[in-house]
């Protein structure tokens, strides 16, 4: 057993406008990233049809969008994001934001994005 990190992950990938993912933990009950947003990035509006989600921030304020909603999350906070709840994250700071994402289950074939 070994431990996991945003420098020996899982794996890597890269999504969106030049940000990054780091897998820590990835199985069908439970998926674990940490992932990099550059200054202003934003991903698309999407929902999942089974997946909750909890997003923690580890440096920098993401801005959330759920259900309309704007809400924003700094360093040392967290949110839950419910199944079947449209939003999106971004970074509208001139600093990079990192964050944890627990999915519970896998977002694996999941993903619903939303046209716009």
């Amino acid at each position: 057993m070994q431990a996991v990190s945003k420098y020996h992950p899982l794996s890597h990938y890269v999504w969106g406008s030049g940000c990054d993912g780091w897998n820590l933990l990835a199985s069908d009950g439970l998926s674990v990233k940490q992932e990099r947003m550059p200054p202003s990035t934003v991903e698309k509006l999407h929902y999942h049809q089974h997946a909750q989600q909890f997003f923690f921030i580890l440096t920098g304020t993401a801005t959330f969008e759920v259900e309309g909603e704007i809400i924003h999350v700094k360093s040392g906070e967290g949110l839950h994001i419910e199944a079947m709840k449209k939003h999106r994250i971004s970074n509208q700071t001139a600093e990079d934001l990192e964050f944890l994402l627990c999915s519970q289950p896998t977002t694996t074939q999941d993903r619903i994005n939303e046209n716009g």
